[in-house]
């Protein structure tokens, strides 16, 4: 369902991951809920959200106190980390967003990732930008106005 929802604003699967993991990153939750925020630099736009998600070094269950939530924990130490969910978690499950989860994970995808997440983002604020419709070689055509 998630990749059919990035489908209807035109969003390819790693455009639509990149953004989820930046806005994760940034802590721009609704109601500053801390689900999925993987770092502890939030308001930074890092790759941390994929490098956390993907650590080996958390294991995962069902919150026993909160539906529909994840709890990470240090698997030697039982320390809890962070708390996911569904949506969070799937990146790292769907054979398809976890390999583009993959790239960004990487020591040397963090300034990939901030090119993509800046693009995919610019994307997505333009789509409802009828006056850019005609653009073309750079150029932009405006239209509504007189004699276009």
């Amino acid at each position: 369902r998630l990749l059919d929802r990035a489908n209807m604003l035109k969003l390819t699967a790693p455009q639509m991951t990149v953004l989820v993991g930046g806005m994760r990153a940034l802590d721009a939750n609704f109601a500053h809920s801390k689900h999925g925020v993987f770092t502890d630099r939030p308001e930074a736009l890092t790759n941390d959200f994929f490098v956390n998600l993907l650590d080996i070094g958390t294991a995962w269950r069902p919150s026993a106190s909160e539906a529909n939530v994840y709890e990470g924990s240090d698997r030697v130490t039982g320390e809890p980390r962070w708390t996911a969910t569904a949506v969070d978690l799937v990146f790292g499950a769907h054979s398809q967003l976890r390999a583009v989860a993959e790239v960004y994970a990487g020591d040397d995808a963090k300034e990939k990732f901030v090119r993509d997440f800046a693009k995919a983002w610019s994307k997505v604020m333009n789509l409802d930008r009828y006056d850019l419709l005609g653009k073309r070689n750079g150029e932009r055509k405006i239209t509504g106005e007189a004699g276009s």
